[in-house]
């Protein structure tokens, strides 16, 4: 049987690693600068040095299930890696900019309406950082849409707990960014925090003002209402 994981690899040192031999040697010598921590989606289909047009060193990439954000020194004794990993992008590599990146036809999002197998307890405790995000309706893809954006702005509430991020953020030193990626029309989502809602990248005049330029977040949370018209009728 062929071994194909071989080939790409060996593609890898042949074809990719030529183009861009000094600037990874660059990044050797000089370490690492990223500006950019990403918080994305495990997800196979979301690729985050596709939808930045980022290269070699430009991002600090976390990924999980979902896309979630433990609270601050409330999960593992403070074994997290996700944790870990916004600590060190912060107060070692000083990034300017934390993104939070969901995705459409998220499976993490799905599960929070579905039965999970007991064998799964990982997993169950995990997307328990989601579940305030979901909605009191009958599950369709117009709610599955919804939670997967109310996921992301739960996330960077969650963010602003971390006194580091929060002190930057209020010193003008990190902007937080929420995005939702459609899959199937390759647009991003932005959250602006000023109406509550996710516009397009090709309509918005930012890439995410989430938080807390206009909005004080100690006044509680930013998600949009849900107004009557999502629950079941009686």
């Amino acid at each position: 049987m062929d071994d194909e994981l071989l080939q790409r690899i060996r593609r890898f040192r042949t074809d990719y690693f030529p183009k861009y031999e000094g600037q990874f040697k660059e990044l050797v010598e000089q370490g690492q600068h990223p500006t950019i921590l990403f918080v994305g989606c495990s997800d196979s289909r979301l690729v985050p040095y596709m939808l930045t047009g980022a290269g070699p060193g430009e991002l600090f990439i976390v990924r999980n299930v979902g896309a979630l954000v433990p609270p601050y020194n409330g999960m593992g004794g403070g074994l997290h890696g996700t944790a870990a990993a916004i600590e060190y992008a912060v107060l070692n590599l000083h990034v300017s900019h934390i993104i939070v990146c969901g995705h459409s036809h998220c499976g993490a999002m799905k599960a929070l309406y579905e039965e999970i197998s007991p064998e799964a307890k990982n997993l169950n405790s995990w997307l328990d950082l989601a579940r305030e995000a979901t909605l009191p309706v009958q599950v369709t893809n117009e709610a599955l849409r919804r939670t997967e954006q109310r996921s992301v702005v739960l996330q960077l509430e969650r963010l602003m707990d971390y006194p580091m991020v929060r002190q930057r953020v209020e010193q003008r030193k990190i902007a937080l960014h929420g995005w939702h990626y459609v899959i199937e029309e390759g647009e991003i989502y932005v959250f602006d925090v000023r109406t509550g809602t996710f516009v397009a990248a090709s309509r918005s005049e930012h890439s995410g003002t989430g938080p807390y330029h206009e909005v004080d977040p100690d006044n509680g949370s930013i998600f949009n209402e849900v107004d009557a018209s999502w629950y079941p009728a009686r």
